[in-house]
């Protein structure tokens, strides 16, 4: 009886007790503890400084002197008596329209190699995905800075076959080459993401494909595309958006030159601010950019109907 007495007892402390914890865990302040940290860095360091930057676009501001507020005086300088913020803006908008394409169809060719069960594949995916690790250092563009030079690497070997090279990065119609194909080089992000969504795709799609006599390409077109969609529509996303941000590359190898054929919007948001110190012009160009990305994001969004497929719908949406 002393046992059973004893047991009980137990039992019905840990019944109350359970329930104090249970209900101290379940409240919603339990979540907002965990989240705080992520909180409030956001608010501190992204929102405010978003507020912040918002309302010095409609001032005067050189970082010496107290904010002046001039209303949409920034803007108008800018679409009206800015030439460089026109040919910055070209220059951007044809480095995503090079790069871009360029990088998801290497990250989509390789992904597809890489995704054939054959000896040694994780050393080969860990090596091909190493240059997206160390791609954006300086260290990387100073070096692709040298290999495109008039003594670099590039000239040296053409110099064998008999070529006379250029200096690659100060002539203005191969400069912006130069830095499409040092972004492109950096496809292991988007080429892990596009082996993941090959892993998803049922190989029973293609063994009933090939029943039917379908060729590899068609296999290609008909599956791998309509299955990966979704998939290149996320990195799509991503990689317009960081296209359109490009600045390390540009400000190491380039300086936006010769001739302003790599000035980059970026570069010049980055001259305004912190060689010219006119933080409230800057700031201009920062929002203008925000609603020109946004623009893009929202039309490959809209687009995303037409060409995006979703196997668990059964059509497209």
């Amino acid at each position: 009886m002393k046992t059973t007495s004893s047991s009980l007892t137990e039992k019905s402390y840990v019944s109350r007790r359970v329930p104090f914890f249970k209900g101290r865990w379940e409240s919603p302040l339990a979540g907002y503890l965990f989240v705080s940290p992520w909180l409030l860095g956001f608010l501190l360091l992204t929102m405010w400084p978003m507020i912040q930057s918002f309302h010095y676009s409609f001032t005067k501001y050189t970082l010496l002197d107290d904010p002046e507020w001039i209303g949409l005086r920034n803007y108008v300088r800018i679409f009206s008596d800015d030439d460089v913020f026109r040919q910055s803006l070209k220059v951007t908008i044809l480095f995503v329209i090079l790069s871009v394409p360029l990088k998801l169809v290497s990250a989509l060719m390789v992904a597809m190699l890489l995704n054939k069960k054959i000896k040694g594949i994780s050393f080969y995916r860990t090596f091909i995905y190493l240059p997206s690790l160390i791609g954006s250092s300086i260290a990387v563009a100073i070096l692709w800075k040298n290999i495109f030079g008039s003594d670099g690497f590039i000239n040296k070997v053409l110099g064998i076959f008999g070529i006379e090279g250029i200096s690659w990065i100060s002539n203005p119609s191969t400069a912006l080459g130069t830095l499409v194909l040092l972004v492109a080089w950096q496809f292991g992000s988007s080429m892990v993401i596009f082996l993941a969504g090959l892993k998803q795709i049922s190989p029973e799609l293609y063994e009933a494909s090939s029943v039917d006599g379908a060729s590899k390409i068609r296999q290609f077109f008909s599956i791998t595309l309509p299955m990966l969609s979704p998939v290149i529509l996320f990195n799509l996303v991503l990689q317009v958006i960081g296209s359109f941000q490009m600045f390390t590359q540009a400000f190491i190898i380039t300086k936006g030159g010769p001739v302003n054929s790599t000035y980059m919007y970026a570069l010049y948001l980055y001259e305004r601010a912190f060689s010219r110190y006119e933080m409230g012009y800057a700031s201009a160009l920062a929002w203008i950019l925000l609603v020109i990305i946004g623009l893009v994001t929202a039309l490959i969004f809209a687009s995303s109907k037409y060409w995006v497929f979703y196997e668990a719908e059964g059509s497209k949406k």
